[in-house]
């Protein structure tokens, strides 16, 4: 593909993206900053934590988005008693018409496109690490057979963070498996007044589908062909090694506030994510200020404060911040 083609389609993919922006946003009012982050983890082959209290439109989006991206979309409501059986399927015993005997393998919902896994963390450890390798290697071991999931494969998890009684922290090697963390605020007060008219009376309005399958993976592979400047390379290593604890690339005033921080995945995830941020808006390069703005919901999920951080009142927005504004503006300076 010469660099023309490149630059074509990447065009009609920005236009495909817009419009798939329009249709989610029928369905989803006043949430354009979760929405675009929730296309970019999909475009970037990703999966995606949205954290929030009920009500907030959470499992509203990943409706829409099955519809408008063209993929065959299942849901779990992860409870404390579900089992990892009830995730990925199991085997059972079927008797045919003549009496014999054989196994049969009945696909559980991870058999999908895209998952919605509802309240990820009321699950138990033994059921949340069923979903570790399909969100790794999209496929999954049973009963010692590997079965691939259908491409694309993507998971988006919601996490209430209110009310944690019954629930199980999720561990670290899962979270680093969300290419990021989406925080879902309530709506200001003119969206909430769009969102009482749109959802009270009596039509509701539908999305329709801008996306399929193949065009989603091509949209995907797209992705990875375009090009980053070295400017913004050096930016994105910068930052993740900044935020590391012990680092002599980082600051110790903000380092040491630090427990554990962002492996190698932190700085793919940001690599991908500042290209599809570019790419919806419009632009065929990322910059500085796509890592800036993608710095928190990459991170976040990847770092811990220590102890002593966190009794000095500490946070890991403001810790984040601060890393953001220390490495990010001297790249820019330089």
């Amino acid at each position: 593909m010469t660099e023309t083609d490149l630059a074509d389609q990447m065009e009609a993919t920005s236009d495909a993206l817009a419009r798939a922006q329009a249709m989610v946003a029928r369905r989803v009012i006043g949430q354009e900053k979760v929405v675009d982050l929730t296309l970019t983890s999909l475009l970037c082959g990703g999966h995606a934590l949205l954290v929030g209290a009920p009500g907030l439109a959470k499992t509203r989006l990943v409706e829409a988005l099955g519809t408008v991206m063209g993929l065959s979309a299942n849901r779990i409501q992860f409870t404390p008693d579900l089992m990892p059986s009830d995730i990925l399927g199991a085997e059972v015993l079927e008797t045919g018409p003549d009496g014999s005997r054989t196994f049969k393998f009945i696909e559980g919902p991870v058999f999908c496109q895209l998952l919605m896994a509802d309240e990820i963390n009321r699950a138990s450890p033994r059921t949340q690490s069923a979903l570790l390798q399909a969100m790794q290697e999209k496929r999954v071991t049973i009963a010692g057979a590997e079965r691939v999931l259908e491409a694309p494969f993507h998971v988006l998890a919601t996490q209430n963070p209110i009310e944690q009684e019954g629930t199980y922290p999720l561990p670290e090697a899962q979270l680093d498996r969300f290419l990021v963390q989406i925080d879902v605020d309530y709506p200001d007060r003119d969206a909430e007044r769009d969102i009482l008219l749109a959802t009270t009376g009596a039509e509701d309005a539908q999305a329709e589908a801008v996306f399929d399958a193949a065009s989603l993976i091509a949209a995907q592979n797209m992705i990875r062909r375009m090009p980053v400047g070295e400017s913004v390379v050096e930016a994105i290593l910068d930052l993740v090694r900044a935020a590391r604890p012990g680092t002599a690339d980082g600051n110790h005033a903000i380092t040491d506030a630090i427990s554990w921080g962002p492996g190698p995945r932190a700085a793919q995830s940001l690599m991908l994510s500042v290209r599809a941020r570019a790419l919806m808006s419009g632009r065929l390069a990322p910059s500085i200020e796509d890592v800036a703005a993608l710095a928190h919901p990459i991170l976040v999920h990847r770092m811990s404060l220590g102890f002593a951080a966190r009794a000095e009142g500490q946070t890991l927005d403001g810790v984040i911040a601060r890393l953001v504004e220390v490495t990010l503006d001297r790249d820019v300076a330089a």
